[in-house]
């Protein structure tokens, strides 16, 4: 557990200042560590998270035919569901043996609204969760801040119009005729700044340390995974750590919900000044958080 430690976040919101910078010093340890933590005292209630796999239950459950109506491949903006085999996380291997549904942040003026399946009630079930993670991982970039050495608000203008994500997301148990060694989610790093995971307790997602081996990682009730994306780690001249992971082929059915918490279309992610070391130029020119996160979306799902 010392490789993916957990940290108590309930402080982030309290008044007392040493406090949140108590908590900021653990989870920058674990960001330059193996880039994986998990989190409790987030404050999003049990009953919420479990609504919401209920709700991915519900969604998955759906006839093929109607899940087909709400590709993404036919709405497209990374809006809708994904077939089993369609995507490639690690294009070296075969497709993963997955189906998903994506959920878009959205202000349904400038990005265009979300795609809903035909279930009565879901959409507020699902987007009531949705805003309770954005606010928690918009409070994790106080942590971020403060451990940088940065003014704690410092990325609050970056991510409060985010290109984030909801992902719901269903691995189904082995399948015969599968390729042997066929993950159901390829090796890959995140592509934005900080994704926050709940799992339903399956076993299957692994984090690859630093020597190279494979960690199971641990599953808390009522904490979320939480791991630093390319994005930062980009934006950190690497002192952060986006690491590695897959999920294997789940002994059982698996659900998981992953949160996707990228910055802003506009921000420039740019290296950090006091994360570069004197003397040293930044490794990586400036890029928009758009072009930066269309580049990877491109590689994943091809350009369309």
């Amino acid at each position: 557990m010392h490789d993916i430690p957990i940290i108590d976040i309930a402080a982030l919101a309290s008044p007392d200042a040493a406090a949140r910078q108590q908590v900021a010093a653990q989870i920058g340890a674990a960001c330059r560590g193996t880039g994986f933590f998990l989190i409790t005292g987030h404050g999003v209630p049990a009953a919420r998270v479990a609504d919401t796999f209920a709700a991915a239950h519900e969604l998955f459950a759906l006839p093929a035919e109607a899940k087909r109506a709400l590709a993404i491949a036919r709405h497209g903006h990374n809006r809708g569901y994904v077939g089993l085999g369609v995507e490639a996380l690690d294009e070296k291997t075969a497709p993963d043996l997955k189906e998903a549904f994506n959920l878009i942040w959205t202000d349904g003026a400038t990005r265009p609204p979300n795609v809903w399946p035909p279930l009565p009630g879901w959409e507020a079930r699902v987007q009531a969760y949705f805003d309770a993670v954005l606010a928690v991982g918009q409070r994790l970039h106080t942590a971020f801040a403060t451990d940088l050495g940065l003014p704690e608000d410092f990325f609050a203008d970056k991510v409060d119009r985010p290109l984030a994500t909801l992902r719901l997301l269903r691995y189904p148990t082995l399948l015969d005729g599968a390729p042997p060694g066929q993950a159901g989610a390829g090796t890959h790093t995140d592509y934005g700044n900080v994704t926050l995971l709940a799992t339903d307790g399956v076993a299957g997602l692994q984090v690859r340390r630093r020597d190279g081996q494979w960690l199971d990682a641990p599953s808390v009730p009522g904490a979320f995974i939480c791991n630093i994306g390319d994005c930062l780690m980009r934006w950190t001249h690497d002192v952060y750590v986006s690491t590695p992971h897959r999920v294997v082929r789940p002994p059982q059915e698996r659900y998981s919900i992953a949160f996707f918490l990228d910055p802003n279309p506009e921000a420039l992610v740019q290296a950090i000044p006091s994360c570069v070391p004197a003397g040293q130029a930044p490794r990586y020119a400036p890029v928009t958080a758009q072009a930066y996160l269309q580049q990877r979306f491109d590689s994943t799902y091809g350009k369309t």
